[in-house]
């Protein structure tokens, strides 16, 4: 939803890469946008062929991902380090070789007791929760953009632990 967002003007448009199983979208900015189109615990395949195509060091990436273990409109930068038990960060970093990579991890909660953590993820948000969704979304953007002009160091400074 928050790579969606940022790409949505008129010239930027997902199309199939041609090095891996994602969808990619140029930003007027010069960014790429990578959207992995397998299992999150496989993501890092598609990272590493990027990596590979467009020639670039693992600390030139920004992975943004879902965090169940922060509350919902959460966000938390990181300019590298453990995967916190998430499958696509854990994917990636196999694949790279490392943990050197910056991360920008958006809350969406935990599970009800009862709920299947897969089911929770790919689920559709309650109704009340939309706000708030729709905030953290808005904010997400907002930080990435940050990031590109002052780096992960201030994004975090700026963005982290901020409802």
């Amino acid at each position: 939803m928050v790579l969606d967002r940022w790409s949505s003007g008129p010239e930027s448009r997902w199309k199939s890469a041609g090095f891996a199983n994602a969808q990619m979208a140029r930003l007027t900015s010069g960014e790429w946008l990578l959207k992995p189109q397998e299992y999150m615990n496989l993501s890092g395949r598609a990272v590493q062929a990027a990596l590979d195509w467009f020639k670039l060091a693992p600390e030139q990436v920004l992975v943004v991902v879902d965090d169940v273990s922060l509350p919902l409109g959460q966000l938390r930068f990181r300019s590298g380090g453990s995967d916190g038990g998430h499958n696509g960060l854990k994917s990636i970093a196999a694949a790279l070789g490392t943990s050197s990579y910056a991360r920008l991890r958006g809350g969406v909660g935990a599970a009800e007791p009862e709920t299947d953590l897969a089911d929770h993820v790919l689920g559709r948000f309650r109704k009340e929760e939309k706000g708030i969704l729709e905030q953290m979304i808005e904010r997400a953007v907002e930080a990435l953009r940050h990031c590109e002009i002052h780096g992960v160091e201030s994004a975090s400074a700026s963005y982290n632990n901020r409802l």
